[in-house]
């Protein structure tokens, strides 16, 4: 539907540019560049130019380094980039933004609160009483039964909408956030890291694998670029972008290759701009929780409706049969004496209380307390570096068996340095001491270092310390290249770059050919050390001397696994010469050449310290608690993922570093899948892992049964990702692609966050709970209550506001209570919650019935003999009965209150633990017992209760603290550790199996 929709906007702006001028292809009738401002090209050319992919027009200006000087930007510095500068670029251009769809205003919430059938039938109720309560009884006291009912009928749903209105606002700056992608451009010859919203035109942005294409631009340079497309045109096939095709598209991906490109068009004047305008984020997915929450609110909203028609026939029944009387003792309706008004007030009445029973039953706070349980969370997983991408995501890490984690930045802190050198047989020691290298040999080192890397180095230009950036590993090698007195700017300057083979996750490697002054070529790579000297036939030493490699392969081997031992990083480095004659001249040839990589020179290994992050070994303590296996899926050497995870306690010793505990990614890929899945149970740690290997130990843990969370960070990470039940990809390290694919952002790259995300999703689970069984023991308590008395007795105790009183209490202001609970330690004491466990647990039902048996006894004794109870000499029968039932409301609302407490531990002796750190709980408990007061007090006419005296109160006090203790007491009651579901289903698997055969 997006694709469609981006390719009616794009035929919709050529059909208006069509109208407005002539387009014509030729470069003949380009229009030549009309000034604007202080550039010498305007904002109306450059988007035509882009838009139409109009090469001629790009030729007309010079091409791509004539449009950089039209632009004032430099094509390998970029632009100045100070804020008078950007000022005027965002003047003259338009800035990287466009205009968003406004959300759901208040007033749209409010009007589908309104919706609710139950809700529409009170009002219309209210409304037919109220006309009725005045003409019978004048305007002075008729109106107090229909205003009070359409009051809180109006409570209701303001309360309703102002709850969803709040989330919904959570929502839209949740998805702000994820839009705000970061990224590096170049400014001054500096690189710096940036917002995507802060781009303009002229900007010089580097692309690399995995990256979006941030706005519309040129490429400068590339090597090896690929484009996808699909997202702008909806062709799936894969764009290659040079000099001939050099136009990119915003909200493209780069699938290979590397390069830069020059920003001609940001914001609304890109197609992508326009598609995100006319496009609003969708905040109604209904994740798989809520859809069995519906399930179960239908469930027992039908069993309500069944309750409330039987209570409507018993009273209608009663009512007509002469059987109810009022406050006074008198018979209500009397056939051929009462009047057609009265009658009909009385029916509206018994109608009245069998809706407000229904409105009871329903329980529409279930779906709200999971919208407002998933908002928060995701309010404080940001808080705790989780950005959470997809909903669904919060409830199913709950679940998680076991986590699939990178190594590098995420159990490391991917701060990286060079240790340890080798070159030659000769150990550097320190790693950049010079003064033992021949200066041919750290000419060479210097040369493929400085060109064969993704990284920049830029120096001021008051002599300060140099800046390094790139990726962790290129840093560290620049770094330690910079100490061994490389010039990184002089090296780039005296040679030209023919071929590029971009580093690639499956092979472990990356190359590219040069030409040097002299024409002669050098092919240089950079990769994981046992993978470069496999392919090296020769090594140059320390002095500059060329030797045979295939002696010394053990010496150089046994030094790669010593570094791999300390946890180091093995990096090689490695050339070899090439005629100039043998490389294609033709370009496209050029594109297919494969870079020779055989007969290598090896020049250098290096060892690069990355060290443990602090916590890391009690975050993956506490995993294993929980019964969450952390597993270590990493490219790296095999001994340098063992050493790392003895440090973070993944491996509990050196014992269990045995296969398949641990194992190779190529040895787990030659399995089938059969043995996959066996061995995949057992892997602890999986080196030299590929993308590939990462989605197969997935899909076989998957297919075990497992609950898999999956962290990634490369592009060839995304199936993984979109594999895992539950994708989390790196907010630093990660790149767009991952990002998409995945479920969960993690903003510092870091495990101890992954391990907050689980203690997460097992709040969001266990607040639902909660609240489940407190909204289930208000639900059976006031049902059972009514229906006994109305069938034995022909009245009700609660009447329809106060039962909308309860229904607020139970439904909004109890989600609200119950699902902003903080999670506790105790949840990770806990094993995963399994994916089809039954949401009423055995402990939930044992608190359940305890709680509601308790309230059933206590306020149907009240009931029955309350007027004994009650009854003084100069009081009248009508004013004991009001009494009696203002004192069960007072007692069922302070019962629903300290209930409230119990609910917060299901299955902890101790329900106040940390009770005054939830601040919003303890407010919503508070203002609803001076609420209750004022109810009683202050507002008796609209809610048919009378004042109570001091004892009274105290009565009713003391009827809501016995569940407490009551609570402690059922919490001792052993419960069978098989859930009631289980038994039920095995009953009707009995039921439905055939007799066996009679054997005559």
């Amino acid at each position: 539907m997006i694709r469609s929709h981006a390719q009616v906007i794009r035929a919709a702006l050529l059909f208006r540019l069509a109208g407005e001028r002539e387009l014509v292809t030729s470069s003949a009738a380009v229009a030549s560049p009309s000034p604007v401002g202080e550039y010498a090209v305007g904002l109306e050319q450059l988007v035509s130019m882009t838009k139409n992919q109009n090469i001629s027009a790009l030729q007309q200006y010079g091409g791509v380094k004539g449009l950089s000087n039209l632009l004032k930007s430099i094509p390998d510095k970029g632009i100045n980039g100070d804020d008078a500068d950007l000022s005027k670029r965002k003047n003259a251009f338009g800035t990287n933004t466009y205009p968003r769809k406004k959300g759901r205003s208040f007033w749209r919430f409010l009007w589908e609160s309104w919706q609710d059938l139950t809700l529409i039938i009170l009002i219309i109720a209210a409304v037919v009483s109220l006309v009725l309560g005045i003409k019978t009884e004048g305007l002075e006291e008729g109106w107090y039964d229909g205003g009070s009912i359409a009051f809180a009928v109006f409570l209701v749903i303001i309360v309703t909408a102002v709850s969803d209105y709040r989330q919904s606002l959570q929502f839209q700056n949740l998805n702000a956030e994820k839009q705000n992608i970061k990224l590096e451009v170049i400014r001054g010859g500096r690189t710096i890291q940036i917002s995507i919203f802060d781009i303009v035109v002229g900007d010089l942005v580097p692309l690399k694998i995995g990256d979006q294409v941030p706005a519309d631009g040129v490429v400068i340079t590339g090597h090896s670029l690929a484009i996808d497309e699909s997202s702008m045109t909806g062709e799936s096939k894969i764009i290659h972008k040079d000099q001939k095709t050099p136009f990119l598209m915003s909200g493209c991906k780069v699938a290979d290759g590397i390069g830069a490109m020059l920003v001609t068009g940001v914001g609304i004047n890109t197609e992508w701009g326009l598609l995100m305008a006319s496009i609003s984020e969708d905040t109604g997915e209904e994740t798989p929780l809520q859809v069995r929450l519906n399930g179960v609110a239908t469930f027992i909203g039908i069993v309500g409706l069944t309750v409330a028609v039987c209570v409507l026939a018993v009273l209608l029944g009663r009512y007509f049969s002469g059987h109810s009387k009022d406050l006074d003792g008198k018979v209500q309706f009397v056939a051929g004496e009462t009047s057609i008004s009265k009658a009909v007030d009385g029916v509206i009445k018994i109608f009245t209380i069998a809706v407000t029973i229904v409105v009871v039953a329903v329980p529409e706070g279930l779906p709200l307390a999971v919208t407002l349980t998933l908002a928060y969370s995701m309010r404080k997983m940001m808080a705790d570096k989780a950005l959470v991408r997809r909903l669904s995501a919060c409830e199913t890490m709950g679940s998680a068996t076991t986590i699939c984690s990178d190594k590098t930045g995420t159990l490391t802190l991917n701060q990286m340095t060079v240790v340890e050198a080798f070159v030659g047989r000769k150990k550097l020691n320190p790693p950049d001491d010079l003064t033992k290298l021949h200066p041919e040999v750290s000419s060479l080192i210097n040369e493929g270092i400085a060109q064969n890397t993704t990284g920049n180095i830029f120096v001021p230009k008051d002599g300060g310390e140099a800046e390094v950036s790139g990726s962790p590993t290129e840093k560290a090698i620049l770094s330690w290249a910079v100490k061994l007195g490389m010039n990184f700017d002089l090296i780039r300057s005296n040679s030209t770059i023919l071929h590029v083979f971009p580093f690639n996750s499956e092979k472990k490697r990356g190359g590219l050919a040069l030409k040097l002054p002299d024409s002669a070529v050098h092919i240089h790579w950079k990769g994981a050390a046992e993978i470069v000297l496999g392919k090296c036939t020769q090594y140059l030493d320390s002095d500059g001397h060329l030797k045979s490699i295939e002696e010394e392969k053990v010496f150089f081997k046994n030094a790669i696994e010593d570094m791999a031992a300390q946890s180091l990083r093995c990096v090689a480095i490695a050339y070899r010469s090439y005629d100039l004659d043998k490389i294609p001249s033709n370009e496209e040839e050029l594109d297919q050449w494969c870079l020779p990589e055989h007969e290598l020179v090896l020049l250098a290994i290096v060892g690069i310290k990355d060290p443990c992050r602090p916590g890391v070994k009690d975050a993956v303590k506490v995993c294993t608690e929980a019964g969450v296996k952390v597993r270590m899926v990493t490219g790296d050497n095999l001994q340098t993922a063992k050493a790392i995870a003895l440090e973070c306690g993944i491996l509990m010793s050196t014992e269990d570093a045995v296969e398949p505990n641990i194992i190779e990614g190529k040895t787990f890929r030659e399995l089938s899948e059969k043995e996959r899945e066996q061995v995949a149970k057992k892997i602890t740690v999986m080196g030299r892992s590929s993308p590939t290997d990462k989605l197969l130990i997935v899909q076989a843990l998957r297919t075990g049964g497992e609950v898999v969370a999956v962290t990634g960070d490369g592009t060839n990470d995304a199936p993984a990702l979109h594999e895992a039940d539950i994708g989390l990809s790196m907010g630093i390290q990660g790149t767009e692609v991952a990002k998409e694919s995945s479920d969960i952002i993690i903003l510092d790259d870091n495990f101890a966050s992954v391990v907050k995300v689980v203690r997460w999703g097992r709040s969001v689970y266990a607040n639902i709970q909660k609240f489940i069984q407190f909204q289930l023991t208000v639900n059976v308590a006031a049902l059972v209550i009514n229906v006994v008395a109305a069938i034995s007795s022909g009245d009700v105790p609660l009447n329809a506001v106060q039962l909308l009183w309860v229904n607020l209490i139970m439904d909004t202001l109890g989600a609200l209570a119950l699902a902003t609970e903080p999670p506790t330690d105790n949840l990770m004491h806990r094993s995963p919650v399994g994916r089809r466990e039954p949401l009423i647990t055995n402990v939930m039902w044992r608190n359940l019935i305890v709680q509601a048996l308790y309230q059933v006894i206590v306020l149907l004794v009240l009931n029955f003999g309350g007027e004994s109870i009650l009854r003084n000499n100069q009081d009248s029968i009508a004013h004991t009965i009001q009494v009696k039932n203002t004192l069960i409301f007072n007692a069922f609302v302070f019962c629903q209150i300290f209930n409230e407490f119990n609910a917060r531990k299901p299955e902890e002796m101790n329900v106040f633990r940390g009770v005054t750190k939830n601040r919003l709980f303890m407010g919503i408990v508070g203002m609803t017992f001076v609420l209750q007061i004022i109810i009683i007090e202050f507002l008796g006419k609209f809610t048919t209760t009378v004042k109570l005296d001091w004892k009274l109160w105290l009565a009713s006090l003391c009827i809501g603290l016995v569940s407490w203790p009551l609570a402690i007491v059922g919490k001792l009651i052993p419960v069978p550790k098989t859930p009631l579901s289980r038994y039920f289903r095995r009953l009707r698997k009995s039921k439905s199996r055939a007799p066996p055969p009679c054997n005559s």
